[in-house]
């Protein structure tokens, strides 16, 4: 499995998605409320079932599981990475988000199109809503702030975010959606990427660290990363 520097957060035995399920902002924090409130463990989805303990009890999870959110260009170098989701499968590439964005670029076709104009959905907006079917299946239910929005047709671009903007204020449901793209920054692959062919790949902030499937049609090389379309998705 990939490894992650120890972070405050990792070395309380949490671990180190900053997926903000537990309500704080990311791990480190979570990690400080524990030191006055121990019996608030219980809020991490991911060690839910294992009994509190002292700092490291929850064994593998500080190492098994890639970064989320450990900063804009991320921690994770090649020599880290095994290439392995956490259930053991393999993937080529890690999809990481673009600087100065909140989280991964995805865009998104509600079920009904009418939704987008039903709810008025405007860039900027916070949203919520569950990726169905064959286009990915994911059974989290995914939050993020609207960056494109075409009326006409539906389609929403949105950067997945964690759940705490929504759980803080008012948002809008969109429901289930399918997801028709990822576009992202590669900086860690095992091959070489070419327009045109099919890879497993690793959204970096994937809360359940599950890989994804898809078709790069879109290629823009930079001189420290190269930039990414992948289309026909779909995960496990």
């Amino acid at each position: 499995m990939a490894h992650i520097r120890e972070t405050p957060g990792t070395a309380a035995g949490l671990p180190g998605l900053d997926c903000g399920a537990c309500g704080q902002r990311s791990c480190m924090d979570f990690a400080r409320l524990l030191q006055s409130r121990p019996e608030e463990r219980v809020r991490c989805v991911h060690l839910e079932g294992r009994p509190p303990g002292p700092a490291g009890d929850a064994g593998s999870a500080a190492t098994t599981t890639l970064p989320c959110g450990a900063g804009d260009r991320g921690d994770l170098v090649e020599g880290e990475i095994t290439w392995k989701d956490s259930l053991g499968r393999d993937f080529d590439f890690v999809l990481e988000t673009f600087p100065h964005e909140p989280g991964p670029r995805e865009t998104i076709l509600p079920h009904n199109p009418q939704v987008t104009r039903e709810l008025d959905i405007r860039i900027g907006d916070i949203l919520i809503g569950r990726p169905m079917g064959m286009s990915c299946g994911c059974p989290i239910t995914h939050c993020g702030v609207a960056v494109d929005v075409d009326p006409r047709s539906g389609v929403i671009v949105w950067c997945v975010t964690g759940p705490l903007q929504p759980r803080a204020g008012a948002h809008k449901d969109v429901g289930y959606y399918s997801a028709q793209a990822y576009e992202g920054l590669v900086r860690s692959a095992k091959n070489p990427l070419q327009i045109g062919m099919r890879y497993w790949f690793m959204p970096r902030r994937c809360m359940l660290q599950w890989r994804h499937s898809g078709l790069v049609n879109a290629l823009r090389r930079g001189p420290d990363a190269t930039e990414v379309r992948v289309e026909g998705l779909m995960i496990g």
